[in-house]
């Protein structure tokens, strides 16, 4: 199958299986072994109830998040507020999550040249790529190499985690048993903000109505959501497992791609570590475009600028975004760092943009198809869940806990 058959929600997994998952999963599974599986079943579930929200609410009203955010909020003080928060949360959110996908992207390229390059200037290069694609708006080709080449990647992985043999009773028990082990607070807040990307819910929303028209084709957008979003959920299921074959409790330091391609050599032996790194640079660049693309599309919505790609005030966001993301990634911080860093961000932040998505989803100009009582309850469920374990990991981190 082509990826452009695939509907909008392909592009959704497309974008959160980028370095940020690669990084993360791994560092997850070498460091805790099985035991936070969970937290990936978790985000997978979260990930299709508020993305199924946002479907219905693009498909409805024929508009993304940011618009239904900005008419539905009627009271000017509470309006002006709640929009300030919203661009916060996108520009920071996605600010971080750009510097790790061009951090990833560079690893990738560092591991592939490890001569090339002396200096930290691949993200400049990366960043000046990603300029070029999005200006232009030709990148719908190149978008479909990028995910081929991701696609590859996670091919990889699935088939490693069955040739890897791993442990299934703990494979089970990590993925059904929910545990927190001392020091996992801030790895299941990167697992959960890996997966469910708040600026997705905008991509989504602005997305599905360009394909579906009607409110009698949600079963549609649905059916495309549980595919796409269940195989992404797969895929990271399967970095965490392989990394937790092959690292757990081991002496092993993730620092770079180069790290990761053991648990590949199993299947590819000496060009573990060149796919990895092939991977890795294809997940960036998809990503890297994708993220100020979603934060354009977002902001424009909540602002009230042109959606028009080629629209000046379009544009400025995107390269906004696309500036930030290079100065954090030539920051001086260590790649993964960045990567994780990026993922607590989106963890800490989904609560914000999932209160907004609850409020709209209940609005009468949906009609029927505001949420039920069953969706409601899922819904608040993830809202409440996301904000203990957003807490949770806040006290941590200024050892209050």
């Amino acid at each position: 199958m082509k990826p452009s058959r695939f509907g909008p929600a392909f592009l959704v997994t497309a974008a959160f299986i980028g370095p940020g998952t690669v990084i993360t999963a791994s560092l997850a599974g070498a460091n805790f072994g099985f035991v936070l599986l969970w937290a990936l079943l978790f985000s997978i579930i979260a990930t299709i109830i508020l993305q199924e929200m946002t479907a219905r609410l693009g498909i409805v009203t024929q508009q993304g998040l940011g618009e239904n955010i900005r008419r539905n909020l009627t009271n000017t003080l509470v309006k002006t507020i709640g929009i300030a928060l919203v661009v916060s949360a996108i520009v920071i959110g996605n600010a971080a999550y750009q510097g790790g996908n061009i951090s990833g992207a560079s690893l990738g390229l560092s591991s592939i040249f490890p001569n090339l390059m002396e200096f930290n200037y691949w993200p400049i290069l990366i960043g000046g790529f990603a300029f070029i694609i999005l200006w232009k708006a030709h990148y719908q080709l190149i978008e479909k190499v990028l995910i081929a080449l991701v696609a590859l990647m996670s091919l990889a992985f699935i088939i490693t985690f069955i040739i890897t043999q791993p442990n299934m009773v703990e494979f089970f028990s990590g993925l059904l048993i929910p545990q927190i082990p001392d020091g996992a607070g801030l790895t299941i807040i990167a697992l959960i903000g890996t997966t469910v990307v708040p600026y997705n819910l905008f991509l989504h929303s602005s997305s599905v109505h360009q394909k579906w028209k009607s409110p009698s084709q949600i079963p549609q957008a649905r059916k495309d959501l549980y595919f796409s979003v269940s195989l992404g959920g797969l895929i990271s299921m399967a970095i965490l497992s392989t990394a937790a074959t092959a690292f757990f409790g081991k002496q092993v330091s993730i620092q770079s791609a180069a790290d990761l391609a053991p648990s590949l050599e199993p299947l590819f032996g000496y060009s573990a570590k060149l796919l990895m790194a092939i991977g890795l640079f294809a997940a960036g660049i998809s990503s890297a475009v994708t993220a100020p693309l979603a934060a354009a599309f977002a902001l424009s919505g909540v602002l009230n600028f042109k959606k028009d790609i080629s629209s000046i005030e379009f544009k400025s966001i995107w390269i906004i975004i696309l500036i930030l993301g290079v100065l954090v990634s030539t920051s001086g911080y260590k790649p993964v760092n960045i990567i994780w860093f990026a993922q607590v961000a989106n963890g800490i932040l989904l609560p914000l943009i999932t209160i907004f998505l609850l409020w709209l989803m209940n609005t009468k100009h949906l009609g029927e198809h505001k949420n039920s009582v069953l969706q409601n309850i899922m819904g608040f469920a993830v809202l409440i869940i996301t904000l203990l374990l957003s807490g949770r990991s806040l006290m941590s981190a200024f050892n209050l806990l």
